[in-house]
């Protein structure tokens, strides 16, 4: 796809300085740029490019070092990340846990907690408060919306937000719903089956095997046929973090379809790159939890473009949609909203210094799970999907672990195992992939004659990384990930578990 006049222009000031691309794939860095930064990870862990024995990995000192060396710019972009995450986030040190399972955007910071600074409790009904107009003014300009062309909501968490406008939308008279998700996603259910009760048809976009990018023939087929109705696209794969084209969304309103833009897996910041002001969708869902690292709960927005509101039908029901009220346990007397401090941060920090760190540290353990081999035949110990080392890639990593013989470790396991190394993963289930014609005949022998191609999937591993993920979280990752190496690590890891009158872990 051919990017306008108008992006190229608009996206020449994040490319200029060699930020990642987030939300686009036209106009990237010179191909130049990009070879030096893949060769510069490589060289990261020069000169061990291979490592079949857990024990042999390099110290995080050394191979830090290297990665500063290769990339200088990681150093000065990681400084005041760094301080902020020693100062505000302390409980990420304390407790000795890495937190590579939360997508979404934080909205307090540890150090608030400790204050007894004023939260929030969820109302159902009644009036504004003037907390609740506060938190989506702050919200809204987080996001970089304006109130004069967006109205927003806030509901329980995601599958509600899903709910309600899958309620809203007109499928019977706008019958379709096209999908762009690699991955099974219980949030997205409620309105394909909404679109499914009014006769509806729901296509998804397919996904090429390993690297999981679109099969752009087949979706602009789907978006350029005369049936129309609704787009569900994200920016971003929340499991394996590949990035697609925004000018999707632009084909799609240029051919009568309704857009909505779930940008829930998107780092902090990315809202500010461009496109929102180009293509408007039409509507936007995107989460928020209260602080990283501590405490998942929080809201999801829905938020409207006015001039779209009118397609919208009344819901039969307000089912999780929330009002914020003033936490009236919280000692704090103050009126009004005291801060969401970890927006705060993301403005502070900025998008060229949060999306560069990130850029280094997933390319980096990409590389490092990459080096890992398993002794004697040299197979990986590593299965990964999704984009490579890559300079417009998303910070989440989704793999398997495969024993000597080449089997993969169920993705259960492999979580629970983590968990207590505390390092905390999510897993998930790829969908609507594309194999190779080769991989397709493999697959199918494992599959019963009524079991369709499409209906496959695969449980995997992910690991996201946030704004205030450092060197250490991804080198621990990379150092329980090696552990696999030994033949006897989960049969150990069972005895251990026994040993300690714990259940034992099933295999």
């Amino acid at each position: 796809m051919q990017p306008s006049n108008c992006i190229r222009e608009a996206s020449k000031a994040c490319f200029s300085t060699f930020c990642s691309p987030p939300l686009l794939h036209t106009s990237p860095p010179p191909s130049s740029a990009r070879l030096d930064f893949v060769s510069a990870i490589a060289t990261t862990l020069h000169p061990h490019t291979v490592f079949t024995n857990h024990e042999s990995l390099p110290p995080p000192g050394e191979l830090l070092s290297a990665l500063i060396a290769a990339v200088p710019s990681y150093s000065i972009n990681s400084a005041a990340t760094d301080t902020i995450r020693a100062q505000e986030y302390r409980h990420l040190s304390l407790s000795d846990r890495v937190s590579l399972d939360y997508v979404g955007h934080g909205l307090f910071s540890y150090a608030q907690t400790e204050a007894h600074e004023r939260f929030f409790d969820f109302a159902y009904g009644g009036g504004e408060t003037e907390l609740h107009s506060a938190a989506k003014r702050r919200v809204l300009k987080y996001m970089n919306l304006s109130e004069e062309d967006y109205m927003l909501v806030f509901t329980t968490n995601q599958s509600s937000a899903f709910n309600l406008l899958a309620q809203s939308y007109p499928f019977e008279s706008h019958h379709n719903l096209v999908t762009v998700y690699d991955h099974d996603s219980e949030a997205l259910k409620p309105m394909t089956d909404a679109a499914g009760k009014c006769g509806g048809l729901h296509q998804s976009a397919v996904f090429s095997w390993p690297g999981l990018r679109v099969d752009s023939r087949k979706l602009r087929k789907i978006l350029t046929s005369r049936n129309r109705g609704l787009l569900a696209f994200p920016l971003q794969s929340k499991l394996t973090g590949a990035r697609y084209s925004y000018q999707w969304m632009n084909l799609a309103r240029e051919n009568g379809w309704h857009v909505l833009l779930d940008a829930s897996a998107l780092a902090a910041k990315e809202m500010e790159t461009l496109g929102l002001s180009l293509f408007q969708p039409d509507f936007i869902i995107c989460s928020f939890f209260k602080i990283f690292g501590e405490n998942p709960s929080g809201f999801c927005c829905l938020v409207v473009k006015k001039s779209s509101a009118s397609v919208l039908n009344r819901p039969s029901t307000n089912m999780g949609i929330v009002n914020l009220v003033p936490d009236e346990t919280n000692s704090t007397t103050n009126d009004g909203l005291i801060e969401f401090r970890g927006l705060n941060h993301a403005d502070e920090l900025g998008l060229i210094r949060i999306s560069s760190r990130l850029r280094c540290l997933v390319n980096w353990v990409v590389n490092a799970l990459r080096s890992l081999r398993h002794p004697g035949e040299g197979l990986p110990l590593v299965d990964l999907y999704g984009p490579g080392v890559r300079v417009d890639r998303g910070a989440t990593v989704a793999f398997n672990v495969c024993d000597w013989k080449g089997e993969r470790v169920d993705p259960g396991l492999v979580q629970k195992l983590a968990d207590r190394s505390k390092i905390s993963l999510s897993i998930g289930f790829l969908k609507n992939i594309c194999f190779e014609e080769g991989l397709a005949e493999r697959r199918k022998k494992t599959k019963t004659k009524k079991r369709r191609e499409e209906d496959c999937s695969l449980g995997v591993v992910s690991a996201s990384l946030g704004m205030l993920s450092d060197f250490e979280d991804v080198y621990r990752l990379w150092a329980f990930v090696a552990r696999f190496l030994d033949a006897d690590f989960v049969e150990k890891e069972k005895w251990r578990y026994t040993a300690l009158n714990q259940t034992t872990v099933e295999v």
